[in-house]
């Protein structure tokens, strides 16, 4: 039988199992991102940790997507995956996704529209108890409001067939991608803020060669950059952290950063 909602997994754990706390906290944490004057990102990239430690990283690209509020209606949501390993791309075989805040439909047409690709795989359990999808799902409530969600965790598979994917989902200005990427993990204070530095001009370059040692969401992230290529985007950094910064202590730190993907060439920099 099919799965009908996918109920939430790290509620509790990752942000708070009650609506009311993850609205307000969510809601602050946006009101406290720097105002960004930026053009309607196409794609972003985020961090997927706990909200202590990356939320307010989070929140630097999710604040100025509040505008797209009324145009927005479809996000593409890809993360790598942590607890099952896949051969491919996993789409869930629910058809929805619950958090504290309330149930995201999956976009069954979108799913429906890369099923033939040999890449595609439907796996419940890939989905489960995956936290780098479920982790922006709050924020992408309070932000955007009514949207469909076109969930894929990202296996064991090449930059070019997830770009393949991203590239047939691409759509209009209806549709936005979210790349969820950490950075560096568990290297001291000082060498995480020159490693993740290092990964962030890549990134800004759009060189699709970060390595899972830079990025726990390589695939996805080397992925969007070469669809991002094809359609002539420029990348920005709009927050570079770790935990250090925000929670945690400084001798084990994990990188978080936040990356917006547009037209607007006087951001390119």
């Amino acid at each position: 039988m099919s799965h009908t909602v996918r109920p939430a997994a790290v509620a509790g754990s990752f942000y708070p199992d009650s609506a009311s706390a993850l609205d307000s906290l969510v809601s602050h944490m946006l009101a406290e991102a720097p105002r960004s004057a930026s053009a309607m990102p196409k794609a972003v990239i985020v961090p997927h940790a706990g909200y202590i430690y990356s939320g307010p990283i989070a929140a630097s690209i999710y604040a100025p997507l509040r505008r797209l509020e009324d145009m927005v209606r479809r996000v593409v949501l890809l993360g790598p995956t942590h607890r099952v390993a896949v051969d491919g791309i996993a789409v869930p075989a629910s058809r929805a996704f619950a958090t504290p805040l309330g149930v995201v439909p999956v976009d069954a047409e979108a799913i429906a529209a890369i099923a033939d690709l040999p890449q595609i795989v439907v796996s419940e359990a890939a989905h489960e108890q995956e936290h780098s999808l479920e982790v922006q799902l709050p924020f992408l409530q309070v932000a955007l409001g009514d949207f469909a969600l076109v969930p894929l965790a990202v296996g064991r598979v090449s930059p070019e067939a997830v770009a393949e994917v991203i590239e047939r989902l691409w759509g209009g200005d209806e549709t936005l991608i979210v790349v969820s990427s950490d950075l560096s993990h568990y290297l001291p204070y000082s060498e995480a803020r020159s490693v993740d530095a290092r990964t962030a001009q890549e990134i800004v370059a759009m060189r699709p060669d970060i390595e899972h040692h830079e990025a726990c969401g390589a695939t996805p992230v080397n992925g969007l950059l070469i669809a991002a290529a094809h359609h002539g985007l420029h990348a920005r950094l709009l927050d570079l952290r770790n935990s250090g910064d925000t929670a945690g202590n400084k001798t084990r730190v994990v990188g978080y950063g936040a990356f917006a993907f547009d037209e607007d060439e006087k951001h390119a920099h």
